[in-house]
């Protein structure tokens, strides 16, 4: 199985919601822990990378692509 890419501050779609209800994440912090914000209700976790990655279903919206949207407005 292919590991799924993924950087800061890509939202992303986790495999169980969080209690607000919603399960897109935005990833916050990266390094042996991943900090992810809950995009519903704005509260953060801190989870260790193979727990998160586990748990990680896809990366809905990139980080690197918002920056290159903005660009081919200007």
């Amino acid at each position: 199985m292919e590991r799924k890419q993924y950087e800061l501050g890509d939202i992303v779609l986790m495999k169980k919601p969080h209690p607000c209800g919603t399960n897109e994440m935005e990833i916050i912090r990266m390094g042996m822990d991943i900090r992810i914000k809950c995009v519903g209700c704005k509260h953060s976790v801190l989870v260790p990378r193979a727990k998160f990655e586990s748990k990680l279903k896809k990366v809905l919206r990139s980080a690197s692509d918002k920056g290159q949207g903005a660009e081919e407005e200007n």
